[in-house]
């Protein structure tokens, strides 16, 4: 029996078109990735000609179209059997499920199961969206595909690739090609991974993770130069442990040295989360000698009421990181804090709040023989608490504690306690304040080791005095050819302390504190307990901002201070120090804001007008007009005053930028001029494919006074798969502000993905 032409309901079918129900699906919405099939949907049935039998089996020939759900098969031709719910379609077959769509000459499909059989397909796999993952999303070509289910793939004799149709710049090719969606892992049997055409990477079986969902397995081998160490190699192992906890194994060869093992254990619960790092290099080559480095930072946090952290370093010698490390924040370490802290945040009588916290630090000291430090006290311990109630009467309640017992294996040691309680009335307003503060400095020492005839307990009591005050004008104006609000913001602060003459304190953690624009409203100019100074000096200043109306963005700030001194020092750092005599600091001024779209700047200067010189200038400016452009200039000069060890000139320059076609160029060069001596130079060229990318860059940067490092890093990154090489992303983002990743992904995109060798 046949109805010609017909588009039916196959619902209908068992009518066998005595009712002519019809079912021609209608435009609308696409469904949603990841939607369950639902088996009680139902059957759409369309073709040019239908001809089938009650309940057994159908025929559709002429651009014919089955459509359950989400699922629609198209086809010259299809046979579905409703006995068994399979579908077989020939000539120009396409096959689209939630979003994932295939097509060839063939296919056998059940609409049970949801499993089927496609012979030489093109297929295209739809993005994946999950919570906190990226997406996914691939192409590929097979000799068969088998549909084995929701999400599954098993690809026979194919590949598969992320770059788009017409590009294979890179592809997984193998005999056998599992792509599990579901739990986003591909297996590869018999091949291996190709770029331009060139065989890269093989093994008998591999996976690889088809977002960052952790999985274990080999990630990328790392391979680069280094001139202390030579041509390196590093191939990580991951293990994925468990959700809460996993572990990173790296082998690393060095040419020069031999070969070193790296570990890395990472935790994570409710409160906590911890990192443990470790290295051993049991013969180093280059000295004869056994090396090694372990650290572990853990962290707690219980609603922010219970807080705790450890921090705990060791090397095995002074130049470790100087011979083994390739970044400079790491190489130029000398000091490796061991440390641990348990705070506690509570609160007391008429909504006050108080912070207690118990701490233990100690320190390892890494000596370079051209330059040699003073190993810094530890504090074996340290306990603080912090207590504020605010508006007692109109008043502000605050105090802080502290007992630390320094330890030190050469110098003087002792215990100090310290009290400092206050009050404070401010008065505000939205145009003005008035902070008037009173507080009592108590310090108590007892001392061991001290010097013969010198004190063992010292005590000293010093009343503070304080006034902080402001106001805050406004007016509309022009600039940069936009309205805006101009400030103008002056504020003065006064500071009254006594003399105490502390010249036996030993000096624990105490140095002067650095001159600039926040320290000038601060009333002791030494950081850290064992220095106060005297004081009976008013700072002066002005801020005046431009504001965009509209949002209350700040366009440009423009400050100036100077803090002017009533009598002349007397409290010094050291006793042969010489004590401060003239009338008022040294200027200083900062400038920074948006020259234009593409143009902002910084400067900041300090100004010694009694001798008429700069002590400290920089000057910063930033072009970027748009994304993946970006130059960065600046200048630092710091007078042999500051630096003590004589000036400091250096120049810095770094930039990303286009070169030619999908060519970018990327590098630093920060000069010392004083010194004509290079920091640190970094530089390299980058080239984006669409689905590849590609890096060489070399950077060499300074060590110790004689000495440098240089490395070189070659990576080729697989967009949606894996990046091979040496990363110097770390490097480039953080001497290069403003760098962006030029394959950069969007939000929510996977980072790196890892794969999976073995036998």
């Amino acid at each position: 029996m046949s109805c010609s032409p017909a588009r039916f309901s196959a619902l209908a079918i068992a009518l066998l078109c005595s009712t002519a129900a019809w079912g021609q699906q209608g435009q609308g919405l696409q469904p949603p990735r990841n939607v369950k099939p639902d088996p009680n949907a139902p059957i759409t049935l369309d073709a040019d000609r239908i001809e089938g039998t009650s309940g057994r089996e159908t025929s559709a020939e002429g651009n014919a179209r089955l459509i359950r759900g989400d699922l629609s098969i198209r086809g010259d031709s299809l046979k579905y059997s409703e006995e068994n719910e399979q579908v077989e379609a020939k000539g120009n077959v396409r096959l689209q499920r939630g979003g994932d769509s295939m097509g060839g000459p063939s296919l056998r499909y059940s609409l049970k199961d949801g499993t089927g059989v496609f012979d030489k397909p093109e297929f295209t796999l739809a993005p994946r969206l999950r919570a906190n993952q990226a997406p996914v999303v691939g192409r590929g070509q097979a000799e068969s595909i088998e549909v084995l289910g929701e999400d599954h793939y098993r690809i026979k004799n194919g590949f598969f690739t992320s770059c788009k149709p017409g590009d294979d710049g890179w592809y997984v090719k193998a005999n056998e090609l599992d792509l599990d969606l579901g739990r986003d892992v591909g297996t590869a049997r018999g091949g291996g991974v190709y770029f331009e055409g060139w065989h890269v990477l093989s093994a008998p079986t591999f996976t690889f993770s088809l977002n960052n969902q952790r999985k274990s397995g080999f990630l990328p081998p790392s391979t680069g130069v280094t001139g202390k160490s030579g041509v390196e190699l590093s191939v990580p192992y991951y293990l994925n442990l468990a959700p809460d906890y996993d572990l990173t194994l790296t082998p690393r060869y060095m040419q020069k040295r031999g070969l070193q093992i790296a570990e890395q254990f990472r935790f994570l619960g409710r409160y906590y989360t911890g990192e443990l790092n470790a290295e051993q290099l049991p013969n180093d080559r280059a000295t004869d000698e056994s090396r090694s480095a372990v650290s572990f930072v853990g962290a707690y946090n219980r609603g922010g009421s219970l807080l705790g952290g450890l921090n705990l370093n060791k090397v095995s010698d002074d130049n470790y990181f100087r011979d083994l490390a390739t970044r400079i924040n790491i190489t130029s370490q000398t000091t490796l804090p061991r440390e641990g802290f348990v705070t506690y945040n509570g609160s007391w009588w008429g909504g006050g709040n108080y912070s207690a916290t118990a701490r233990v630090q100690t320190f390892q000291v890494l000596q370079d023989p051209d330059n040699p430090i003073v190993a810094p006290y530890g504090r074996t311990p340290q306990l603080t608490l912090t207590t504020l109630r605010q508006d007692i009467a109109g008043l502000d309640f605050r105090s802080a504690e502290e007992y630390v017992d320094f330890s030190h294996s050469s110098l003087v040691t002792g215990r100090r306690t310290t009290a400092f309680p206050s009050l404070t009335f401010p008065f505000i307003s939205t145009e003005s304040f008035l902070t008037p503060k009173v507080g009592l400095h108590a310090t108590y020492y007892s001392l061991d080791n001290a010097a013969p005839g010198s004190p063992e307990t010292i005590t000293r009591v010093l009343p503070i005095w304080s006034l902080d005050g402001g106001l805050v004008f406004e007016r509309d104006t022009q600039a940069f050819g936009q309205a805006v609000t101009q400030t103008l913001e002056p504020r003065l602060f006064y500071v009254y302390i006594p003399f105490r003459n502390q010249n036996q304190i030993p000096l624990f953690d105490t140095a002067v504190a650095d001159f600039n624009y926040a320290q000038i409203f601060s009333e002791n100019q030494f950081s850290g307990g064992d220095r106060i100074n005297d004081a009976n000096q008013l700072t002066a200043a002005v801020t005046s901002r431009l504001l965009l109306p509209s949002s209350g963005q700040e366009v440009m700030r423009g400050t100036f201070g100077q803090r002017y001194y009533f009598r002349d020092q007397q409290v010094t750092l050291n006793p042969t120090d010489v004590p401060r005599t003239y009338k008022a600091s040294n200027l200083l001024a900062a400038l920074s804001g948006r020259l234009s779209k593409s143009w902002s700047m910084d400067a900041g200067t300090e100004y010694d007008q009694r001798d008429y010189r700069t002590e400290r200038l920089t000057l910063a400016a930033r072009y970027r007009p748009e994304g993946l452009k970006t130059l960065n200039l600046s200048y630092r000069y710091l007078s042999g005053d500051i630096t003590q060890t004589g000036p400091t000139k250096q120049i810095d320059i770094s930039a990303q930028w286009p070169i030619y076609g999908h060519w970018y160029g990327v590098g630093r060069f920060n000069y010392s001029l004083q010194d004509s001596r290079i920091v640190e130079v970094i530089g390299g060229f980058e080239y984006g494919a669409g689905c590849w990318t590609s890096r060489i860059v070399a950077q060499k940067f300074a060590l110790t006074a004689g000495t440098s490092s240089t490395s070189i890093f070659l990576q080729l990154e697989l967009n949606g798969f894996s990046r091979l090489g040496s990363n110097p992303l770390e490097a480039l983002k953080r001497s290069v502000p403003g760098y962006q990743r030029i394959n950069a992904p969007t939000p929510g995109a996977r980072p790196d993905a890892q794969v999976d060798f073995y036998d």
